[in-house]
C-alpha cells in the first residue's frame, strides 16, 4: 500500500515560524515534524509515499529528496494553487489509482498503529476509513459520530460548544480505495469532510471510523508546538530521538559539547555539535538545535531553539521559540510565549515580552523593551562602528558575508582604481575574514596591497605610503572569540566620524559598486615591509646616545606579530637585547588580563636576574607597551604614562601633550614643571590622534599602554614608543625607578556600573543636576570638580550597557568615597 503525506499547508497560525519555512519542516526535538511522520509510515511498511506540496515546495523537496536517506521512495505532487484536502490528493491520482492508499498530514505528530488501521479498513470492506481520536476540547476539529459497527453516521466541521455531541474527532488520517477519486473534481478546491464525505454518505457508500489509541497532536498553534516538544521529551509519544540519554531524560546528540559545570535538568534535548558552556543552565522541556552555542550564565526553561542560534552570556529564555540563525546577545530576556523568527538579532539587555512575535530578519536594538510584535519595521542597528571599528563575535556577529559587505561598502566610498592596504593578526579567524575582504575589494575595482600578518602599527605606517585607506583584522583585545575589522584613512589613522558615517550610509543602503570584468583590482604583496618600517622609524626618532650607553634590555614579544619587526629593529639599534616569546602562537591571538599580568611578572624576574636596564612587553599586535623597571618591578600602565611624559617633557621643555580627561591631574604638574602644556581630549583614540597630528604636540598616551610618538606617527605605536624610550633613557642616564620615584603618587580609581540602555540619558541628566554649583567639564561625559580639587567623571559606554566612573583624590580612601557617592547617584537614576 502507498501513502500520501499532505505537506502543502502554509501554517499561517504559526507565523513567524512559518514565514520562511513550511510547517512540515518545523523541528520537533530537532527533527522536522514530517520526518517523524515518514518514519512512522516506514515502521508500518508504507515505504512508497507521495508528498503533496504547494507552499515553499522547493524547501520540502530539497530536504527529503527521493527519500533514500530514510530508506523510502518519495515522489512529489506539486499544486500550482491550493486545492483543498481532497483536491491535493486528487492531484496525485496517477500514482495512487491502482490500490488502496493511506492519507496522513505532514504536520501532525502521532504514533498511531497504522497497521491496525489498515487491517480495520480491509475487514470492514470500507471505501473510506476515517482515523478518529478522542480529545478534551473538540472545538478546533471535525467531530465524527460512528455506530456500534464503526460506520460513520454524522460529520460536523469545527462546531460550537452548543453543537458538540462527541469528543471523537477526525485526525485527517484516512485509508481510501481509489474509487473515491470519482467523487473529486480535478483542478478544483475540494475538501474531504465538507464536500466528498457528505456525498458518499448520501449515496450510502461504506465510510467507517476507526478510533485510534495513542498520541496525536495537531501542531497548529504556538502553544501546541511547544507542547509537542514537551510531550516528546516526556516520552508521551513514541518517536525516535537522535543521540544518547546521558542521564534520565537528558538527551545529547552526536558531537555536542556540554561542559561538566553546565546545569542540566531534564527532560531536555541538546542537538548535534551544539556547545553548552560552564555555568549555563538548561531546564525542563528545553530543546537546543544543531550547532547552537549557549554561553556562560545563560538560562533556558521550556525554550525551543532552532539550529545555528547563538545565546549570549546571562541571557534568559523562558517558554519561547527561537528561529534558526538568530543571535541572542548578552543578558537579553525573552519571555513566555514569545516567538523570534529566523535570522534575527536580539541586542544585549533587551527584553522581548511574552506573546510578542518578532518576524524574520529583524534587529532588536540593545536595551530595547519590546512589548508589541515586530512585523514590518527593520529595527536596524543604530551604529555600525564601535570603539575598535566594527567588532563582534566571530561567525556570530562578524561573518564572512558581513566582511564582504563591509569591504564592498568601504570600496564604494573610494575612487575606482584606488589602492587599499590590508593586514591581519596571526589568528585563523582574521586570516579567513581577510581573504573575504580582499575578494570584495578587488570585485569593486580596488587594487589591494596585502601585508598578511604584521603588527598593527606597521599596517598603519604602510597604509600611509600612498594607499587611499586600509583594513586591519585582529582579535579583539582580551576577547578571543571576537574580532575587530578596523578601517584606516589615507594617513593610516582610524576613519574619522565623517568617514564612518559615509561608510555606514553605503552599507545601510547596500548600494555597492561592482567592477566590470576589465576593472577587477590587482593584488600585490609588498616586500621588505619590516626594513622599510624600521628604517623610517629610526630616521624619525632620536636615538642619539644609545650606542654609547651600552644598555641591556629584555623584550617580550608575547608570541604575537609584534615579534616580527624586532629582528630588523634591534640589530640596527645597537643595544644588547634579550627577546623572549618571539614565536607566533595561533592558539593565543590575544591574552586575558591574568595571562598578561603573569607575563609581566615573569618578565620582571628575567630583567632582575639579567641586570637589564628595563624590560618591555608588547601586546600581541604591537600597538601597546608595558614596562618593568631595572629591579623587575612592574610599572603600571597609568604610571608608565607619567614616566614617559616626564622623560619627554624634560628633554623638549616646550610643546603640548595629548592626554584623555580620565588621566590623573598629576600629569599637569609634571608637564608644567618642564614647561609643557596638557591638551585634554576625549577618551576616544580618534581624538588623541587628531591632537597628535598637530605640529606642537610632542607626546600622547591613554594610560593603558598606548603611546603616540608624533615625530613618527600620530597613532598608538608600541615599537615607536620603545625606540623613543631607549633614546630617552640612554641620554638621561637615569633608571626608570629613579624617574618613577620623583613623580608624585596618583590616586585615580575606576568603577564600572551596569546601566540599562533605556536609562543612560536619565543617568547623565541626574549627574549634572547633582553637580549643582560645582565646576562641570563636559569634554567627554561629565567631570565634576570639587572645590578641593578632587574630581569624579561619569561616562556612559557607547557600545555596552555600562557606565564608567573615575575619581581622583589625595589618597585612595578619598577617591573611593567619591566613587561611592557618585555610584549611588548613577544607580538611583537607573532604578
Amino acid at each position: 500500500m502507498k501513502a500520501v503525506v499532505m505537506a502543502g499547508g502554509e501554517g499561517t497560525r504559526l507565523r513567524p515560524m512559518t514565514s520562511s519555512m513550511p510547517k512540515p519542516l518545523l523541528p520537533v526535538a530537532n527533527r522536522p515534524i514530517m520526518e517523524h511522520v515518514l518514519r512512522l509510515l516506514k515502521r508500518h511498511g508504507l515505504n512508497e509515499t507521495v508528498v503533496t506540496v504547494q507552499f515553499l515546495a522547493s524547501l520540502v523537496k530539497n530536504y527529503f529528496g527521493d527519500g533514500e536517506e530514510l530508506g523510502m521512495e518519495l515522489s512529489y505532487a506539486n499544486e500550482e494553487k491550493p486545492l483543498g484536502t481532497a483536491g491535493s490528493v486528487k492531484n496525485a491520482e496517477e500514482a495512487l489509482k491502482d490500490d488502496a492508499f493511506l492519507v496522513i498530514s505532514g504536520d501532525a505528530l502521532t504514533d498511531f498503529d497504522l497497521t491496525d488501521l489498515i487491517r480495520f479498513h480491509k475487514e470492514k470492506g470500507a471505501m473510506v476509513t476515517v482515523c478518529l481520536t478522542r480529545v478534551p476540547n473538540p472545538l478546533e476539529f471535525g467531530i465524527t459520530i460512528v455506530d456500534e459497527e464503526g460506520k460513520v453516521e454524522r460529520f460536523l466541521e469545527k462546531p460550537t460548544w452548543g453543537q458538540v455531541f462527541s469528543d471523537t474527532v477526525n485526525t485527517g488520517i484516512y485509508v481510501m480505495e481509489p474509487e473515491v477519486f470519482d467523487y473529486v473534481e480535478a483542478d478544483t478546491s475540494v475538501d474531504w469532510s465538507g464536500d466528498v464525505f457528505p456525498q458518499l454518505m448520501k449515496e450510502g457508500k461504506p465510510i467507517y471510523g476507526y478510533v485510534a489509541e495513542g498520541y496525536w497532536e495537531d501542531v497548529g498553534t504556538h502553544e501546541s508546538y511547544v507542547k509537542a516538544q514537551a510531550d516528546v521529551l516526556e516520552g508521551k509519544v513514541d518517536v525516535e530521538l537522535d543521540g544518547f540519554e546521558i542521564s534520565p531524560g537528558v538527551w545529547v546528540a552526536e558531537g555536542a559539547e556540554v561542559h561538566p559545570d553546565a546545569v542540566l535538568r531534564g527532560p531536555l534535548y541538546i542537538g548535534d555539535y551544539a556547545k553548552v558552556e560552564a555555568g549555563a543552565e538548561l531546564r525542563e522541556h528545553t530543546v537546543v538545535g544543531s550547532n547552537v552555542v549557549v554561553k556562560t550564565g545563560a538560562f533556558l526553561h521550556r525554550a525551543v531553539v532552532h539550529d545555528n542560534v547563538y545565546i549570549g552570556q546571562h541571557s534568559n529564555l523562558r517558554g519561547c521559540v527561537i528561529g534558526k540563525n538568530t543571535d541572542i546577545m548578552r543578558a537579553a530576556r525573552i519571555e513566555d510565549g514569545a516567538v523570534i523568527g529566523d535570522e534575527c538579532l536580539i541586542g544585549e539587555e533587551s527584553i522581548v515580552q511574552g506573546n510578542v512575535r518578532v518576524y524574520p530578519f529583524k534587529t532588536v536594538e540593545a536595551g530595547a523593551f519590546v512589548n508589541t510584535s515586530v512585523i514590518w519595521e527593520s529595527r536596524g542597528q543604530a551604529h555600525l562602528f564601535g570603539a575598535r571599528g566594527v567588532s563582534g563575535i566571530l561567525n556570530v556577529e562578524i561573518t564572512p558575508e558581513l566582511a564582504v559587505r563591509l569591504a564592498g561598502a568601504y570600496a564604494t566610498t573610494l575612487k575606482k582604481g584606488a589602492t587599499v592596504t590590508t593586514a591581519r593578526d596571526h589568528s585563523r579567524g582574521a586570516r579567513a575574514l581577510k581573504r573575504a575582504v580582499i575578494s570584495a575589494l578587488q570585485a569593486s575595482a580596488i587594487d589591494v596591497r596585502d601585508l598578511e600578518n604584521v603588527p598593527l602599527p606597521v599596517a598603519r605606517e604602510q597604509t600611509a605610503r600612498g594607499s587611499a585607506g586600509g583594513i586591519m583584522i585582529r582579535t579583539t583585545p582580551g576577547v578571543p572569540d571576537s574580532v575587530d575589522i578596523m578601517f584606516f584613512d589615507e594617513r593610516g589613522a582610524d576613519l574619522s566620524q565623517a568617514g564612518q558615517r559615509k561608510l555606514d550610509r553605503v552599507f545601510a543602503r547596500q548600494e555597492y559598486r561592482r567592477a566590470f570584468p576589465g576593472e577587477i583590482g590587482d593584488l600585490s604583496f609588498p616586500s621588505s615591509v619590516y626594513d622599510s618600517y624600521t628604517g623610517s622609524l629610526l630616521r624619525s626618532v632620536d636615538t642619539s646616545g644609545v650606542a654609547e650607553a651600552g644598555l641591556k634590555i629584555v623584550v617580550d614579544a608575547s608570541n604575537g606579530s609584534a615579534g616580527l619587526v624586532l629582528p630588523s629593529l634591534l640589530g640596527r639599534l645597537g643595544v644588547d637585547s634579550l627577546t623572549i616569546n618571539p614565536g607566533l602562537d595561533e592558539s593565543r591571538p590575544t591574552e586575558s588580563a591574568e595571562s598578561r599580568r603573569a607575563g609581566l611578572v615573569r618578565l620582571g624576574e628575567i630583567v632582575a636576574s639579567a641586570r637589564a636596564a628595563f624590560g618591555v612587553r608588547f601586546d600581541t599586535v604591537g600597538e601597546r607597551l608595558s614596562l618593568v623597571d631595572e629591579r623587575g618591578r612592574i610599572i603600571e600602565d597609568d604610571r608608565a604614562l607619567l614616566v614617559l611624559l616626564d622623560l619627554v617633557a624634560a628633554e623638549r621643555r616646550s610643546g603640548r601633550v595629548a592626554l584623555p580627561v580620565t588621566t590623573t591631574r598629576i600629569a599637569e604638574q609634571v608637564a608644567a614643571y618642564h614647561g609643557t602644556q596638557v591638551d585634554w581630549t576625549t577618551t576616544s583614540p580618534d581624538d588623541l590622534t587628531r591632537v597628535g597630528r598637530e605640529d606642537s604636540t610632542i607626546f600622547g598616551g591613554d594610560g593603558r599602554g598606548g603611546f603616540i610618538v608624533p615625530e613618527f606617527s600620530s597613532v598608538f605605536d608600541g615599537t615607536a614608543a620603545f625606540v623613543r624610550l631607549i633614546g630617552l633613557v640612554a641620554r638621561t642616564q637615569l633608571t626608570l625607578s629613579q624617574i618613577d620615584a620623583r613623580i608624585p603618587r596618583a590616586h585615580v580609581l575606576r568603577r564600572d556600573l551596569a546601566t540599562p540602555w533605556a536609562v543612560k540619558g536619565l543617568v547623565m541628566r541626574r549627574v549634572v543636576e547633582e553637580a549643582g554649583d560645582r565646576h562641570v567639564d563636559t569634554t567627554d561625559g561629565v567631570r565634576v570638580v570639587e572645590a578641593d580639587g578632587r574630581w569624579v567623571m561619569v561616562l556612559p559606554d557607547p557600545a555596552e550597557a555600562v557606565t564608567h566612573l573615575w575619581a581622583e583624590g589625595p589618597d585612595d580612601g578619598s577617591a573611593e568615597a567619591l566613587l561611592d557617592e557618585w555610584a549611588a547617584v548613577v544607580e538611583s537614576a537607573g532604578r
